[in-house]
């Protein structure tokens, strides 16, 4: 995708006009397609509303009938929905570089009125008393706190990073937040997600520390019963080299449970069996009774159906032996390096106790049900079933959670005419997809969730053993050859194969390869939250003209209209893992969320990259940089 010159922060904004998406957009393709993420029910479920994020639409489901009443458009992408059984009114998040909270009647499925909302709204949440909104500003990392009906900001809440998802206790004292990401640099005793807690009444913030590896947080809910909020999210083992995928060595996908009173993590829990992955898990809903827990595993179109009450008992009795047990399995080391990380972690994977390394852990509490389509995401249970949106096949799955025959067909609501295959689709769904992994463990968007970065380390075979790399953005990844940060591969369309081949451990067809590359090739870059209005701010300006200064020099490396030289160089970044000193020019396209920084991840924002970590000294004459100048140069890379 070549990009006109000069290019600027304005431009990134004309680059996503067409697209106010949060994630990967396809331009002109995108209006055949539903896209169905989110879904929400009426209170005696007779309707089911779903979110329909590629056509900007609600779509009202007559649940009897089993086919769609109508559809509204709504001002922008949606992507989560909420409902106040009170008023009958259905909230809805729009997503886009300025976002909206929509209202609609759920009945008549009017728009009543929109209220404003910060970057990617992307979840939200209302109190129990209807009073107050809690809406996810994905990319503002905060969290908006709305007064009911009015839609008047009462609060700002910081999260941590890109918040995407919210649930609020039956109580109304507690907001559990997730956050997609793990915000860190890449230390190996740091690199997880965390879920923010919020006091509703204090709106003073808490964070629950969720295992090592913990990243592409998805889906949250919270028990009627008040007593647990489920988080799903993936469990990498990323302090191994990648040199194979049985019994989940790269990439688990799992549950955590937090107390929702104490808001401490209670425990993690595996959702793959011993030689069959779940990847991707994404959507999680509990039933009224507090009894079944429900999952969409996006990767391999599969709903997980848990017994919660024995879960919970299971889980406590393993807790337990694990606080008294005695036996010394093997030892580990305090803080687990990457080269100790191959003994250390095979001996914990055998660890019978830690229901975190048990891929036998939910064999008796669980049933996998294969849905018809392909991509579920958001679902909810209402009427003793499970209402499931598949966003590749423009249905909603629905499974009758009474029937337990496994040869029962899963029934399906058709949300729209099928629309017509594009390359560009196809390769979208190739690149979500799990059944093209051995045993299913993963997909490309497992370490690249929205085809962007996870936050974490890797040590790929590409390049030898034992050096780790940070996971790169794939934005502009075929117009900025080479690829990967030693240059091992001459082209991002070389990168695609071999990831099948090395990562996937599976060959892929050539027609599949191309529509994959296809797919990346048509991804816009997203309006960095950064711009005031649109435009560089006063500190960016500033920054803007240092950027393209002799004194900060950075444009010689980084020129526009990508901000890379397409070159290797040596800028003194060599870590101890590394077995080279010279590295590719990185795009700073989009750098605003591909943090941590450097090939290694070894500084967690610009700031420390810049400053403490001296980052372009070496190419600048003059005088050095003040922190006030650093500041602006700071904004500005961040505008782009």
């Amino acid at each position: 995708m070549k990009l006109p010159s000069p290019i600027h922060s304005g431009l990134i904004v004309l680059a996503t006009i067409a697209c106010l998406s949060p994630v990967a957009c396809l331009a002109a393709e995108a209006p055949a397609w539903l896209g169905p993420v989110a879904v929400a029910s009426s209170p005696d479920g007779s309707r089911v509303y779903v979110a329909l994020a590629d056509a900007r639409q609600i779509a009202s489901v007559d649940a009897g009938a089993g086919t769609v009443a109508t559809k509204v458009d709504v001002p922008g992408e949606p992507t989560a929905l909420a409902i106040d059984a009170s008023s009958g009114r259905l909230y809805v998040t729009c997503a886009g570089p300025s976002s909206s909270v929509c209202v609609i009647h759920a009945k008549t499925l009017q728009v009543a009125q929109t209220f404003p909302a910060g970057h990617a709204a992307t979840g939200l949440a209302l109190t129990p008393d209807g009073s107050r909104l809690f809406v996810c500003n994905r990319f503002d990392n905060s969290v908006a706190v709305l007064s009911l009906p009015d839609g008047k900001p009462i609060a700002t809440v910081p999260a941590v990073r890109e918040p995407v998802g919210v649930a609020i206790t039956p109580d109304g004292k507690t907001a559990f937040v997730i956050n997609l990401l793990p915000a860190a640099n890449c230390k190996p005793d740091c690199m997880a997600a965390v879920v923010t807690a919020i006091d509703v009444a204090t709106l003073a913030v808490a964070e629950v520390q969720l295992p090592h590896g913990s990243t592409s947080l998805r889906g949250i809910c919270v028990s009627p019963d008040g007593k647990h909020a489920y988080v799903t999210h993936g469990l990498s083992r990323n302090l191994l080299p990648t040199t194979q995928l049985e019994r989940g060595w790269m990439n688990t996908n799992a549950l955590s449970i937090l107390d929702a009173q104490t808001k401490q993590l209670v425990g993690t829990v595996l959702l793959d069996d011993v030689d069959l992955g779940a990847a991707n898990p994404w959507g999680v809903a509990c039933s009224p009774d507090s009894k079944t827990l429900c999952i969409a595993h996006s990767g391999t179109h599969e709903l997980s159906i848990l017994d919660l009450p024995q879960l919970l008992i299971k889980l406590a009795s393993r807790q337990e032996r694990l606080r008294t047990t005695t036996e010394v399995h093997a030892p580990a080391p305090p803080k687990p390096t990457y080269g100790q990380a191959a003994s250390w972690e095979r001996s914990v994977v055998s660890l019978p106790l830690d229901p975190a390394n048990d891929l036998s852990f939910l064999s008796d509490l669980r049933r996998r049900v294969a849905l018809p389509g392909n991509g579920p995401r958001g679902l909810v249970i209402a009427g003793g079933r499970v209402y499931v949106a598949m966003y590749f096949s423009d249905n909603l799955a629905v499974v009758n959670l009474a029937n337990q025959d496994p040869a029962q067909p899963v029934g399906m609501i058709r949300l729209g005419a099928a629309p017509s295959m594009t390359e560009a689709r196809r390769g979208e769904m190739l690149f979500h997809d799990a059944t093209l992994c051995f045993q299913r463990w993963q997909s490309c968007a497992t370490c690249h969730p929205d085809v962007r970065v996870d936050g974490l380390n890797w040590d790929l075979m590409n390049d030898g053993y034992g050096n780790p790399k940070n996971t790169k953005s794939l934005l502009l990844s075929h117009a900025t050859p080479p690829a990967m940060s030693e240059s091992v591969r001459e082209t991002a369309e070389m990168a695609v194969r071999a990831g099948f081949r090395g990562i996937l451990f599976q060959q892929c067809p050539e027609p599949d390869a191309k529509a994959v590359d296809t797919y990346l090739k048509s991804l816009q870059p997203v309006a960095s939250p950064h711009l005031v209005g649109g435009n560089l701010s006063p500190a960016a300006q500033r920054g803007k003209e240092l950027f393209f200064s002799k004194q900060a020099n950075c444009a010689e490396c980084h020129p526009a209209p990508l901000f890379t030289d397409l070159k290797r160089h040596d800028v003194g970044t060599r870590g101890a893992y590394d077995h080279g000193s010279v590295f590719d020019t990185p795009s700073l396209v989009e750098c605003w969320r591909t943090a941590p920084y450097l090939h290694d991840g070894s500084f967690a924002t610009l700031a420390e990259l810049l400053g403490s970590g001296k980052h372009g000294e070496s190419a600048r004459s003059g005088d050095p940089l003040t922190p006030e100048q650093i500041a602006d140069l700071v904004e500005y890379v961040l505008s782009l």
